[in-house]
C-alpha cells in the first residue's frame, strides 16, 4: 500500500497586514507555570528555555510600532502576564502562539486574556462645542467693573478666540494621539488591569440616557480621573465585539496605595455607582524579563 507524503511548506505564504484605520491592537495575556513539566526538563533544556523567553521578548520589542509589558502576576491567578500593543493583527496572533510557547511546550497555560483596541472616547469636547464656550466666556466682558455684552461678531475671529481654538487643537492633538498610540511605560511598576461594561438593568440602563446626559456623566467621571494625574497613568481600550466586556481598562502605578485609592474614589461616582459592572482584578509587577523567570522560580 502506497503512501501519499505530507506535503512541507518551505516558505511562508505572505498575509495582507489587518491594521485599523486607527489605533492598535491590544492583548493582555496571563499564564500559569506548569513547575512539575518545567522541573521535568534537563539543565541545558532549561537553559535553551529561558535563552528563547528572554530573545523573543526582545524581538518582540523591535518589532516597529509594537510594545510588550513583561509582569508577574503578584497573586495565585495567574504567575505571568504580558500587554502587547501592535499595530498588525496578524503580528499580535503570531507573537501571542510565540509568547505562548516561549518556555517550550506546556510549560506556560494560559488561565485568562483579552483582547481590546486603543479608540478615542466619543464624550470628547468637539471644537464646535468648545468654540461655543469660549465664546460664551468672551461675550460678557468686564470694563471698569461695569459688565458689557458683545456680539458674537465682534468676538470670533479675534486674535484672543483664534489663539484659545488653536492651544485647544495642540492639547486635543496630544490627547488624540496618546488614546490611540500611547506609550506604556516600563518604568512604572506596578500594572492593574480589569474588564468593564456599563449595565443595561432596567433603570440603569445606561444605553437607554440620552447622549447629552451620558456626556455630562463621562465628564464628572473624567474629573475624578485628572486629579490622580501624575500617580496613575490610564489606558481605556474598547473591546465591545471582541470580548466578553466592553472595555479593558489598565492603570500604571507606583503604588499600589493609588491603585486602590482610584478605583475606589471612583466607585461613589454615578457612572460607576449606578451604571458599571467589573470583571476580575489583576496586578502585576513589571520587572526585567531575566528578573520574572527568577521570581517565578525557574
Amino acid at each position: 500500500m502506497s503512501t501519499i507524503p505530507f506535503p512541507v511548506q518551505t516558505t511562508a505564504t505572505p498575509v495582507k497586514p489587518l491594521v485599523p484605520l486607527e489605533g492598535l491592537q491590544v492583548l493582555h495575556l496571563y499564564y500559569t507555570i506548569d513547575q512539575a513539566m518545567w522541573r521535568s526538563l534537563g539543565e541545558d533544556e532549561q537553559s535553551a528555555a529561558k535563552e528563547n523567553f528572554m530573545r523573543l521578548v526582545a524581538t518582540v520589542r523591535a518589532h516597529p510600532r509594537t510594545q510588550l509589558l513583561v509582569f508577574s502576576v503578584v497573586t495565585p491567578k495567574a504567575d505571568l502576564g504580558f500587554m502587547l500593543l501592535t499595530p498588525d493583527l496578524h503580528d499580535a496572533n503570531r507573537f501571542e502562539k510565540e509568547l505562548t510557547l516561549a518556555l517550550g511546550a506546556d510549560i506556560l497555560q494560559p488561565c485568562f486574556s483579552y483582547y481590546s483596541m486603543t479608540e478615542l472616547s466619543e464624550y470628547t469636547t468637539s471644537e464646535e462645542e468648545y468654540k461655543k464656550q469660549i465664546l460664551a466666556e468672551l461675550l460678557t466682558q468686564k470694563d471698569h467693573g461695569t459688565e458689557m455684552v458683545l456680539n458674537p461678531n465682534d468676538v470670533e475671529g479675534t486674535e484672543d478666540f483664534e489663539l484659545r481654538i488653536n492651544e485647544w487643537r495642540m492639547r486635543m492633538k496630544k490627547y488624540n494621539q496618546d488614546r490611540l498610540y500611547p506609550n506604556m511605560a516600563l518604568d512604572w511598576p506596578v500594572v492593574c488591569f480589569y474588564p468593564m461594561s456599563k449595565r443595561r438593568d432596567g433603570k440603569d440602563n445606561w444605553y437607554s440616557l440620552k447622549f447629552e446626559e451620558r456626556r455630562q456623566l463621562m465628564a464628572g467621571h473624567a474629573r475624578i480621573g485628572r486629579t490622580w494625574h501624575g500617580k496613575i497613568r490610564q489606558l481605556i481600550t474598547g473591546s465591545t465585539g471582541l470580548d466578553t466586556h466592553e472595555w479593558g481598562v489598565t492603570l500604571l502605578a507606583h503604588d499600589t496605595y493609588h491603585i486602590k485609592g482610584i478605583v475606589y474614589e471612583m466607585r461613589f461616582d454615578e457612572v460607576s455607582a449606578r451604571y458599571a459592572e467589573f470583571g476580575d482584578f489583576y496586578i502585576g509587577l513589571q520587572l526585567a524579563p531575566d528578573e520574572v523567570l527568577r521570581r517565578l522560580a525557574l
